[in-house]
């Protein structure tokens, strides 16, 4: 298959906003689909864009806003499966090796930049320790090099010396320190800009992308909804329906059985943990890993956590005090001052769609369930597409696409995402040539001058929103006009991320309250 990338649309086309909803809320219940997808996060806009790019009539629906679920709480990772290698899932590691070769070298570059990681070797650390994860690091480079990604992109791992260890990681404890294994993956700058960026390219091609519309119901031949805005009842009929909608999929597919896992993360001042540019991973138990990533906002997330959870599945998953403790806890012997509660600076949870196991094959922990996606069908030909991880959401998408392009006998050929470049991207050289802050460009790609362009008409748009962000009301300005946020809490918490910090958040609500409402009635034209 051809890898050349194909256009994703002009600006107008791939804008979302109050009015195209309305227009298309409007049109799609009067039409018969190729495609319904239900559920806004990273795999349904992916399901949607897969869909539409292969010529298909398509529309997406999402109970409340693109991101809402899990893809807005993921570590922001797009990794290359080391801990799929020390499982020996040689499988989902290579797979995740292909895929993030996809997004950083063809679809967005602009949105995942390159993360040394550092794993220190203290006392602690036998040398028996240090054999085997140098062995995984190097098993995967061989799986960087199979996906072709190019050195200049992800170099390949080394053993550092004490003295570069410490330079890398300032924080670090060098007691007993005797050097570090250094290793390169890639980091989203924000995993929900990722699924606007899908959603916005869908619509692009012609994708109906409906959010605050809820399903209520789903046979082969369409979905039963509620538009959350007005409270209207809509049949919206369509040829094949995906449900894409993670730890809810349940929910409208009782034959779905999920053992959801949550994963926690603290948001921890950068500084007191002595972290610059490159991350902390601190191998733990059961072949998982404990990380401390830094962020491009002066702080680093610490996480994570993998604990089963039982009963109703919350809207938004709460951070429990213990996984607190635990985190801390467990960077504790690694940093050479002792991170404490007063440096964290909020905390967010995900919970993992994790497909449940028959009674007889149950695993003990979810720490054990297969990271592996899967695709069913139910009896009333329903697609579900569950399981698996952020990185890998493109190959899901496709999967699940080819599943209903076969079972409803849909006109379309065989999946082109690879080759399409979702809004704002541009390879690496272009980005730096882009006439606008490097920080806009991180978050818009070749978009950033469109949004620099909207202060300089109005210097007002230029100022920060509050003092600590770099948000302006351009961007604000931008989030309504273009991706689709209906309200304040669309631009808090997934179109910026200054809802992971809720002093901050508390400080811009009362201006970014007002952009919006101005933005929505057409007063800052």
């Amino acid at each position: 298959m051809s890898t050349t990338p194909l256009p994703a649309g002009s600006l107008r086309a791939t804008s979302l906003n109050t009015a195209r909803r309305e227009t298309e809320l409007s049109a799609v219940a009067d039409e018969t689909l190729d495609l319904l997808v239900i559920g806004g996060g990273v795999t349904g806009t992916g399901v949607a864009l897969d869909a539409a790019s292969r010529g298909l009539r398509v529309a997406l629906v999402e109970a409340d806003d693109l991101a809402w679920g899990t893809s807005r709480w993921s570590s922001k990772l797009v990794h290359g499966g080391l801990r799929y290698l020390a499982h020996g899932d040689l499988a989902t590691a290579r797979e995740s090796a292909v895929e993030r070769d996809v997004l950083m070298t063809r679809t967005a570059p602009h949105l995942v930049r390159t993360l040394p990681q550092l794993i220190p070797l203290h006392d602690t650390v036998s040398r028996k320790s240090e054999a085997v994860l140098t062995a995984g690091l190097h098993a995967g480079d061989a799986l960087r090099r199979t996906a072709r990604t190019p050195m200049a992109v992800l170099p390949a791992p080394r053993r550092v010396p004490a003295v570069e260890a410490g330079a890398l990681v300032p924080g670090l404890r060098t007691e007993g320190l005797r050097g570090g294994l250094l290793s390169y993956d890639g980091q989203l700058i924000d995993d929900a800009r990722l699924v606007v960026a899908l959603a916005r390219t869908a619509a692009g091609f012609g994708a109906r992308v409906l959010t605050r519309v809820r399903a209520t119901a789903l046979d082969r031949h369409g979905a039963d909804t509620v538009d959350q805005r007005t409270g209207q009842r809509l049949r919206l009929s369509a040829r094949a329906v995906v449900n894409a909608t993670g730890v809810w999929a349940g929910e409208l597919d009782p034959d779905i059985k999920l053992r959801p896992s949550r994963g926690s993360h603290l948001v921890i001042n950068a500084d007191a943990a002595g972290i610059t540019a490159t991350a902390l991973t601190l191998p733990a138990e059961s072949g998982r890993f404990l990380l401390l990533l830094p962020q491009t906002d002066g702080t680093a997330y610490l996480g994570l956590t993998d604990e089963p959870v039982h009963g109703p599945i919350p809207a938004v998953p709460e951070v429990p005090e213990s996984d607190v403790d635990y985190l801390l806890n467990a960077v504790r012997g690694v940093l050479g001052a002792p991170l404490g509660r007063e440096h964290v600076l909020g905390s967010f949870a995900g919970l993992r769609p994790l497909l449940d196991e028959p009674a007889g094959k149950r695993k003990a922990a979810s720490a054990d369930l297969s990271r592996r996606h899967a695709v069913r069908t139910s009896p009333d030909g329903v697609v579900t597409v569950v399981g698996g991880k952020l990185t890998t959401y493109r190959r899901m998408a496709a999967e699940a696409v080819d599943t209903a392009v076969r079972a409803a006998g849909l006109p379309a050929g065989p999946s082109r995402t690879t080759a399409v470049p979702l809004v704002g991207a541009a390879d690496r050289a272009q980005l730096h040539r882009t006439e606008a802050a490097p920080g806009l460009v991180a978050r818009y790609g070749t978009e950033a001058g469109r949004v620099a362009a909207l202060a300089e008409l109005d210097p007002d748009l230029a100022e920060p929103v509050a003092p600590g962000t770099e948000l302006t009301a351009a961007e604000v300005l931008w989030a309504v006009r273009h991706e689709g946020a209906l309200d304040t809490d669309d631009v808090l918490d997934r179109r910026t991320r200054l809802g992971l910090r809720p002093e901050l958040r508390a400080t811009a609500l009362p201006v970014v309250t007002a952009l919006v409402d101005k933005a929505l009635h057409g007063l800052l034209d």
